[in-house]
């Protein structure tokens, strides 16, 4: 009798899991967002990995929301990619031009900084857990030495993603009970990129590993009932050369989320606006203007 209960209740969990989950209302305003990194993803590779059904989370993550190209006009490496994601400006305002030409982004000009000032000190917690650390440094010079000190936790040189993972997931149950935003980065693939190329084996592996990362901290909101009120963003900061080991001319990404209310494609400085957006911000007041439009919202071509 008691095994039969067992393997009634285990069904039950396994039905539970495979369930589909309510898509997040596309009018209602998240407790929590979650940036989701893949360095050096090139989104004709993401596309080829999904029609393969090697992306489970993140073909289910998209399902639920919304899948969208996103384009680079500028520098495709990651210093000004992730300038640009985490700011919502272009390299003129923030001074992170490339990996060789950069300065600290001025203070108050990141996400973590605006949710910061949004919300007040006790009114959310903003953490970044990064696997690199060199082309996303916080000492003097670097771009986010002014961020680190306004966030509650800024962590880089975590190098694997199993580590990121682990410190991601301390925070997201550390701080279950509170507003968070949340950035993950993961570097493997674009580790695969420059030693085997993006038409590897080794390169689609490490898309595979970036699926299954994202996927424990997806897993992880679930399991703490945060899921449901939890939008999560996953992109790159730029792509690779087609058949090579290099990203000089990668301009190709993406924007994966469970976000019914993202409508269109874009640029890498809309993610930030997206997300200030969604979370209440009033973007119109920023100053200086930021360069992205959220996603959010239908493009309106700038003034000349």
């Amino acid at each position: 009798m008691h095994r039969f209960v067992a393997v009634l209740l285990w069904t039950v969990c396994i039905v539970a899991w495979a369930l589909p989950v309510a898509a997040f209302p596309a009018d209602e305003r998240p407790l929590n967002i979650v940036l989701i990194g893949w360095d050096g993803a090139r989104r004709d590779r993401v596309r080829e990995c999904l029609e393969r059904n090697q992306l489970p989370n993140l073909k289910r993550l998209s399902s639920e929301g919304r899948l969208v190209a996103i384009d680079i006009l500028r520098t495709t490496d990651t210093k000004s990619g992730w300038a640009q994601i985490l700011t919502g400006y272009s390299p003129e305002i923030t001074g992170v031009f490339s990996n060789s030409r950069y300065r600290s982004i001025p203070k108050g000009y990141t996400v973590f900084e605006r949710l910061e000032s949004h919300f007040g000190p006790e009114g959310i917690v903003t953490i970044a857990a990064i696997a690199k650390k060199d082309n996303l440094g916080a000492g003097p010079g670097e771009p986010y030495f002014h961020a680190k000190g306004a966030m509650d936790l800024f962590v880089n040189g975590l190098g694997t993603s199993a580590r990121v993972v682990e410190a991601a997931l301390e925070q997201i149950r550390k701080n279950r009970w509170k507003r968070f935003f949340l950035f993950v980065h993961f570097a493997e693939t674009d580790y695969a990129g420059h030693r085997h190329g993006e038409d590897s084996k080794a390169y689609s592996e490490a898309l595979g590993a970036a699926d299954e990362a994202t996927g424990r901290i997806i897993g992880e909101l679930r399991n703490l009932g945060l899921y449901e009120k939890t939008l999560v963003y996953v992109t790159a900061d730029h792509g690779f050369d087609v058949g090579r080991t290099s990203h000089d001319d990668a301009p190709f990404v993406f924007l994966a989320t469970n976000d019914r209310a993202v409508m269109r494609r874009g640029e890498r400085s809309d993610i930030a606006p997206t997300i200030l957006h969604r979370f209440g911000v009033d973007t119109g007041i920023i100053r200086p203007p930021i360069t992205g439009q959220a996603l959010t919202e239908p493009f309106a071509s700038p003034l000349r």
